[in-house]
């Protein structure tokens, strides 16, 4: 069962760690996605630096990646408890600390939609319907990504999916640890806003 398991995360982990919106970039043209704009590979900044529908690309790829490693652990490891869930915690921290970026990958947001959307899909459901909420309000990635993975963790416990509360509660945090330097300047009132161009280089 261990070995399985051990298996479910490496897949979800290779699947998570693929940089669409570096490779998406680099394949139209556009050059390396981190020397570019914010540096991050995630779609804020790929639609940066190539525009909304490299941006929308990018978003949907990062979403899938997350619900295929998942719909695939469920598929394959039916006789498996907890596959799937090790196959999502795979996917994400592939997403945020990949191998071959050095560990610098991107802040989960996108995929942790796919993941949700795949494991609880009423939660994916509340977790878009709170991002494009708060986004179309603020127009601030990174406070609509924020909010939406703080949403996941709430919407269990009041739904009362017990099982799934611990893992949507680390992916929260996670998310929420790789947005700090976002988190500081939203205090501090300089977040840049989408569709505002800045000559400074920001973190998403």
């Amino acid at each position: 069962m261990t070995t399985e398991l051990l298996l479910a995360f490496l897949t979800g982990y290779l699947l998570g760690a693929i940089p669409f919106g570096l490779l998406l970039t680099k394949a139209s043209g556009k050059g390396d996605l981190r020397k570019v704009g914010s540096g991050n590979i995630g779609a804020t900044n790929a639609m940066r630096a190539g525009g909304k529908a490299l941006g929308a690309l990018t978003l949907l790829l990062d979403a899938l990646k997350g619900a295929v490693a998942v719909w695939l652990a469920q598929y394959y490891m039916t006789g498996v408890p907890g596959a799937d869930v090790a196959a999502a915690a795979g996917a994400l921290i592939g997403h945020l600390y990949p191998l071959w970026l050095k560990f610098r990958g991107g802040k989960g947001v996108a995929t942790f939609f796919g993941i949700l959307l795949a494991l609880w899909p009423t939660g994916g459901l509340v977790f878009a319907v709170v991002w494009l909420l708060v986004a179309a309000a603020t127009r601030i990635s990174s406070l609509a990504g924020i909010t939406a993975a703080a949403s996941a963790p709430i919407a269990a416990a009041i739904f009362g999916i017990e099982t799934l509360f611990p893992l949507l509660l680390g992916f929260a945090l996670l998310v929420i640890w790789k947005h700090r330097e976002n988190i500081a300047r939203l205090r501090a009132g300089t977040e840049s806003r989408v569709g505002k161009k800045s000559r400074d280089r920001r973190p998403d």
